[in-house]
């Protein structure tokens, strides 16, 4: 029989739920904000990485002394000031002394930290680690009451609410965290543009947020990059505190012989995982979605390389890099949402200067509070020194009583007026320091820390004194960490937005000359070079020529119908010259029946004049027609009996028709409509038959006709008078001379 339990006895009483889901769940977010995800603005840090740095300073992991394990670190961090798990401290750590990770490391480590590949650090009981002179300087005056301690979560400890920080530590190093309902997202930058930003910021304190981000123009990764995004945006993203940044991988063409190259990747985005970017750029290739790209080999060392090959030689690198970076991680877009905790406790979203501002305050406070802790040392130490010279004045008689009376202190202090401290240190003073030359010390001692104390209370009263003072601090980092060294050179350059928007298809295909041959069958190929008149291509039995045209692999080929319908057809995707090719309607939707009126090479910006047999006709843009989809795109609009019969390029000021009963109208183009649709206006008029072809021309030039052996025959202005009228007229028959038939003949576009 199962137990059952009763409920412990106390006092019953009603909780409601929700009021207690909102109670929790609001301590948690408070907590997630202020003691995990977000930044202090003043030393830039969250709580596990104060810790990390302090523990190490409390273990005398100085700069120039020897290492120790990290595990000794993680353990002393966990036990006294963070509660949590070891891994997720030694992660922070590991991340601390990563140069590729951190603009400016904290941690100097030994051992495997991991790499850009994105492989793991060794465990904590292989490497080891010490402070670095960065960590230093945001350590440095912690002992001098520049900011305030607490205990720790056990009671047993105190630890700092936040670094003296002596660096400007948030925008050099930059921070990333998700908290509840928020997040934060700061790029690293260049520590000597943020000395002479605060710089300028101390000497102008009201100064614009556009003069410093002239100071500092954008981040500056550790991996590098070019950053391209534009000068407006970055300074709109400074001025309000969020935005972004589009960084690039930088590269180089690299010249092989026999006139072959390859491009060489020296540098990738910030926080992009080489390993993994290899392996999507060859993911890409095997699924044959990178066209222009042959190869990618990884041959990196210490340094990064990684070698592109192109598909061909004549392929553009601009265009094979533009077309990489719109795929794959090459380019990456790092955001801006500087999200910080203000004074430790109020998150918000700050602007360039807001931090700059907010740090040069907390400077100003640790300035202070230093130079009143340095003032309280000097008293007390003058204190005693005083004592000391009246003891030196006085020393047959200090010895008499500290050797006679019962209570030497108290007639110390009756005999000569000391204070306790005083009687206390000439009390502890050693018997070697009765000599003649310690009185001499102790006096040179005196009046140099009078000079001090001068010195200090003049600063304390004297706001321009401070801000002089601090300049000077900022300066001597700058000096530190400046252009010339190694650690502070610029690493990310930056760049104009690209000029190329997007990689036109024609880079993606090797530009080759072909003939293309379409049968009057409708069968179409595509033949190697321009084949000259007297190649002898072959057609199926019953079938003969019908458009030979020249182009390359890289246009595309426009195609009208009868039904008013335009089909595009890319060269590159024709099929090959042997055989006879494929019929038309393999690859277009052209319905059963309808014919081809013409094939051409699109060429953009030109104009049009399409035609139907009834004799209605208009002007449309070449760039309006072109639809790469197989049902191609309706412009001429036709119905019942009648069809599109011409397609002539809109040339010249006049126009020339004729119909099927061979009667020639010419009237001006400007009479003609423009559209991207439609029925058209009429252009000829007719009783019987309709218009069975129509042509663009030049009149001062006169209009040239071709008969069926292709031989041309000018006709001038003088020529055509009797033929000139008004748009939809009847016209009357072709002046003597013109060829049999009803058409003007010619290659498409002749004028």
């Amino acid at each position: 029989m199962a137990k059952v339990i009763t409920p412990p006895e106390g006092p019953a009483f009603d909780i409601k739920l929700r009021e207690a889901l909102e109670e929790r769940y609001l301590a948690y977010a408070l907590s997630t904000i202020m003691h995990r995800a977000l930044p202090d603005v003043r030393d830039g840090l969250k709580p596990v990485h104060r810790r990390v740095l302090f523990a190490m300073r409390q273990l005398k992991l100085d700069p120039g002394s020897g290492f120790k394990k990290c595990a000794r670190v993680v353990g002393d961090v966990i036990g006294k000031y963070h509660p949590h798990g070891d891994q997720s401290v030694y992660d922070a750590l590991v991340r601390l002394a990563q140069d590729f990770a951190v603009r400016y490391p904290m941690i100097d480590g030994q051992g495997n930290f991991g790499n850009v590949d994105g492989d793991n650090a060794a465990a904590m009981r292989y490497t080891e680690a010490r402070l670095t002179e960065v960590a230093a300087l945001l350590l440095d005056e912690l002992d001098e009451d520049t900011v305030d301690f607490r205990e720790t979560y056990d009671g047993e400890e105190k630890e700092p609410i936040v670094l003296p920080g002596a660096f400007p530590n948030l925008l050099a190093n930059g921070a990333a965290g998700i908290a509840v309902g928020m997040a934060t997202s700061i790029p690293p930058h260049n520590v000597a543009e943020l000395c002479d930003a605060a710089l300028h910021l101390i000497k102008h304190p009201n100064a614009s947020a556009a003069k410093l981000v002239e100071l500092v123009p954008g981040p500056d990764f550790p991996t590098g990059g070019i950053i391209v995004e534009s000068r407006e945006s970055m300074a709109e993203a400074y001025a309000t505190g969020r935005g972004g940044f589009r960084v690039r991988a930088r590269w180089e063409k690299e010249e092989l012989p026999r006139g072959l190259w390859q491009i060489v990747v020296t540098e990738i985005p910030y926080q992009v995982q080489k390993s993994k970017l290899v392996e999507k750029l060859a993911e890409l290739l095997s699924a044959k979605k990178l066209p222009l790209l042959d190869d990618v080999r990884d041959e990196s060392s210490e340094d990064i390389r990684l070698v592109l090959v192109p598909k061909s030689r004549t392929v553009e690198p601009e265009h094979l890099m533009e077309s990489l970076f719109r795929s794959t991680e090459l380019e990456s877009r790092f955001p801006l949402n500087m999200n910080v905790l203000s004074a430790g406790q109020v998150p918000g979203v700050m602007s360039l200067r807001d931090v700059l501002r907010a740090w040069l305050d907390h400077r100003k406070v640790v300035l202070v509070r230093r130079s009143n802790f340095r003032l309280d040392k000097i008293a007390k130490r003058l204190e005693v020194l005083e004592g000391y010279l009246v003891a030196y004045l006085n020393l047959d008689e200090v010895i008499r009583i500290i050797r006679q009376e019962d209570e030497p202190k108290a007639e110390l202090m009756r005999a000569f007026k000391l204070t306790d401290n005083q009687a206390e240190a000439i009390l502890n003073m050693r018997l070697r320091s009765l000599r003649k030359l310690e009185e001499m010390e102790i006096r040179g001692e005196h009046k140099e820390l009078s000079a001090e104390q001068k010195s200090l209370k003049a600063l304390l009263k004297s706001d321009d004194a401070q801000w002089t003072k601090i300049g000077d601090e900022i300066r001597e980092v700058r000096a530190k960490f400046g252009p010339k060294t190694e650690l502070g050179r610029r690493r990310s350059t930056f760049s104009a937005p690209p000029s190329i928007e997007f990689v036109p298809f024609e880079a993606m295909i090797e530009r080759e000359p072909i003939t293309v041959v379409c049968s009057s069958k409708g069968w179409i190929r595509s033949m190697k070079g321009h084949l000259g008149p007297d190649a002898d291509i072959k057609y199926k039995e019953g079938d003969d020529e019908r458009f030979i045209i020249h182009a390359e692999t890289t246009d595309k080929l426009v195609l009208f119908a009868t039904d008013g319908r335009f089909y595009t057809l890319g060269a590159d995707k024709l099929p090959g010259g042997r055989g006879h090719g494929e019929p038309l309607r393999l690859l277009i939707d052209m319905e059963e029946g309808r014919e081809i009126v013409a094939l051409f090479v699109h060429q953009p910006g030109r104009k049009l004049l399409v035609a139907s047999h009834e004799g209605n006709g208009f002007i449309v843009p070449e760039d309006e027609v072109v639809a790469m989809r197989r049902a191609g795109k309706q412009v001429l609009n036709v119905s019942g009996a009648d069809e599109a019969v011409a397609c002539a390029v809109v040339q010249g000021d006049h126009v020339a028709v004729i119909g099927e009963n061979r009667k020639l109208l010419i009237f001006k183009l400007a009479e003609v409509n423009e559209m991207t649709r439609g029925k058209g206006v009429r252009l000829q008029k007719y009783k019987d038959g309709g218009l069975s072809d129509v042509k663009c021309f030049t009149l001062k030039d006169g209009l040239i006709v071709y008969d069926r052996s292709n031989r041309a025959r000018n006709f001038s202005a003088a020529d055509l008078k009797d033929w000139r009228g008004e748009r939809a007229q009847a016209g009357r028959l072709p002046p003597k001379g013109y060829p049999s038939g009803a058409k003007f003949g010619g290659p498409f576009g002749a004028v």
